[in-house]
């Protein structure tokens, strides 16, 4: 009987294996969606299809670390295909909007997607695929979401009524620059808050993502370009306010206190008593055991 189940479950585990990256070549298929949609000029669509594409990141990860099947190969397709989605995409968007007439300014584009896929492949250096603590630097997929839901907000009556006379042409290269520097700064920009009913913590969160997710689907030409705005700028307040207060932190603040504790243990130990082999010999293993459950 035993021997009977087993193709089952080798056919099962696969179909779980899977999952993860089809929901990653779904966000990559948006990312694509969304450049061929800028060619035909419906550039509210184009917007759309990176939101999509966001969302289908967010849930690649997720479940991936539900299901235990994250790996280093999940960890750099989904670096790859960010870098296509929220990288390339929403630089193409805003080449069309801002950048197209001027000789050179397409080269602004092209900072902003520099920026992203060094930000991609930092993540995957230091973080093993996964955020510890905080993001190191404004993600990815918030800064390609913040340019994608622009035109759709700017299509908006509160923008044609109260914002549509502020200089967007001289706004816009501004911001993407900005953008990409905040990619690539240190500033520690916060995880998803962790829902749940066990802690008063959890419900707090549980409420605000519920609130979140009602928003977005009543009024998402409001709700993403706002959301991604007061997100960036929070990151930046806290990050100031902690420096004026605090001072500036001595630890790495993208590592919780245990795995501090831990790699000192590491660097502390005595290799004396191994014989030839010295720290390097383990050096490989070490640096796998940090990069576990990759998103």
């Amino acid at each position: 009987m035993k021997n009977a189940w087993t193709p089952r479950r080798e056919k099962l585990q696969k179909g779980i294996i899977i999952l993860p990256s089809a929901f990653t070549l779904g966000n990559l298929f948006f990312g694509i969606y969304s450049i061929v949609a800028v060619t035909r000029g419906d550039l509210i669509s184009a917007g759309w299809f990176i939101i999509y594409a966001g969302v289908l990141d967010t849930l690649d990860g997720k479940i991936a670390r539900f299901t235990r099947t994250g790996s280093h190969f999940g960890a750099e397709l989904d670096s790859l295909v960010d870098g296509i989605s929220f990288g390339v995409a929403p630089a193409f968007i805003m080449f069309e909007l801002f950048f197209a007439d001027a000789q050179w300014s397409w080269t602004l584009s092209f900072v902003f997607v520099t920026a992203a896929v060094v930000r991609l492949a930092r993540f995957n250096l230091e973080q093993g695929g996964e955020a510890k603590k905080y993001f190191h630097g404004l993600p990815t997929p918030a800064a390609g979401m913040t340019l994608a839901s622009y035109y759709p907000f700017s299509q908006t009556s509160l923008f044609a009524e109260y914002l549509s006379d502020y200089p967007w042409e001289q706004i816009a290269p501004v911001g993407t620059v900005i953008l990409s520097i905040l990619m690539v700064s240190p500033v520690p920009y916060a995880k998803f808050p962790k829902i749940g009913l066990r802690t008063s913590k959890g419900i707090l969160n549980s409420v605000f993502v519920l609130t979140c997710l009602l928003a977005a689907l009543l009024e998402p030409r409001y709700y993403f370009f706002t959301a991604f705005l007061l997100y960036i700028m929070w990151g930046l307040l806290r990050s100031v306010l902690n420096g004026l207060l605090d001072g500036i932190p001595t630890g790495d603040p993208l590592l919780d206190e245990d795995e501090v504790d831990e790699r000192a243990e590491v660097r502390a130990f005595d290799y004396g008593h191994l014989g030839s082999r010295g720290p390097d010999d383990y050096q490989l293993s070490n640096s796998d055991s940090a990069r576990e459950d990759p998103a």
